[in-house]
C-alpha cells in the first residue's frame, strides 16, 4: 500500500516537472520596440499594438522558431538598458549595429543598411547637400541614436538639441526653434510621405556621413537566441521574405 502510494506521488511529480518544463519552454520571448520608429517600428492606432517592419520580422522568426512573441513598447533610449537589466529578451527597432552598441548587445546579420538624412522648412528653399551647409546653425537629433557623436564632434553647430522621438525634431523645425533635423533616412522619408507634415521636407541632395545597418540585439552572450534569429533570417534572406517585408513598407 504504502509502495503503491509512493508511486503514485513519485509519478505525479514527474508529471508536475514535466508540464512545468513545458510552460517554460511556451514562454514568450520578450522584444522591446519603439512606437515611433516608423516603418521599423510604430503605434498602430486602429490597433493599439506595434507594428512595423521590424515586428513583421520578429513575428516571422517566431513562428519560424516555434515561440510566441511579447512585445513591449518602450522609448529608444531605453532599449539597451531594459536589455541588460533582463526586462527583456530582444531588442527590434531601427537600431545601427555600432561598435559601442556591440560591447553590451549581440546583433544579429545585418537587415539593412541606410544613412542619416536632414529635414528642413518646407519654406527653407536652400539646398542643403552636406553637414557644412548646416554651419552655425542649432539642429535637432534624437537621444540614443548613432548621430548624437558625430552631430557633436563635428563642431560645426552653434547648438545641438537633443529629443526623445523624431516629431519632437519636426515641431521644432516648423517652429523654427532649429534649422534642421538630422534622423535616420528612411524613417523620416516614410513619415513625410504620409502627409502628416506638410511644412517639412527632406533635403534630397544630402550626402549622408553616417551608414550603419540595423539589426535585431540581444543580451551579450545569449548565443542561443541569437543563433534562432540568424538561422531564421538566412532563410528568409534566400526565400526573398525579409526583402517582402521590406517591400510592404515601402524600402525595396
Amino acid at each position: 500500500m504504502v509502495n503503491s502510494f509512493l508511486a503514485r506521488a513519485f509519478a505525479a511529480a514527474l508529471l508536475a516537472l514535466g508540464l512545468a518544463g513545458t510552460s517554460f519552454a511556451q514562454q514568450a520571448v520578450r522584444v522591446a520596440s519603439t512606437p515611433t520608429g516608423i516603418p521599423f517600428t510604430f503605434l498602430d492606432t486602429k490597433t493599439n499594438q506595434i507594428s512595423g517592419i521590424m515586428v513583421d520580422l520578429m513575428n516571422a522568426i517566431g513562428k519560424d522558431q516555434g515561440f510566441a512573441i511579447e512585445i513591449t513598447p518602450m522609448t529608444f533610449s531605453t532599449l539597451i538598458a531594459a536589455l541588460q537589466a533582463n526586462k527583456v529578451d530582444v531588442i527590434a527597432a531601427a537600431m545601427y549595429i555600432t561598435p559601442t552598441r556591440q560591447e553590451v548587445v549581440d546583433f544579429s546579420d545585418p537587415i539593412i543598411t541606410y544613412g542619416e538624412g536632414v529635414f528642413v522648412a518646407a519654406k527653407d528653399g536652400k539646398d542643403y547637400k552636406s553637414m557644412e551647409d548646416l554651419k552655425g546653425e542649432i539642429v535637432g537629433v534624437q537621444i540614443g541614436t548613432a548621430y548624437v557623436k558625430p552631430l557633436t564632434d563635428s563642431g560645426l553647430f552653434k547648438e545641438i538639441k537633443v529629443y526623445d522621438t523624431i516629431p519632437d525634431i519636426i515641431r521644432d523645425v516648423n517652429l523654427g526653434r532649429i534649422k534642421a533635423g538630422f534622423a535616420d533616412y528612411p524613417i523620416v522619408a516614410y513619415q513625410l510621405s504620409l502627409g502628416g507634415f506638410p511644412d517639412t521636407r527632406l533635403a534630397k541632395n544630402y550626402k549622408p556621413v553616417l551608414s550603419g545597418s540595423v539589426g535585431i540585439g540581444v543580451k551579450k552572450g545569449d548565443k542561443a537566441m541569437l543563433d534562432k534569429i540568424n538561422a531564421s533570417l538566412r532563410k528568409m534572406k534566400a526565400d526573398g521574405s525579409t526583402d517582402k517585408i521590406l517591400a510592404q513598407w515601402g524600402l525595396k
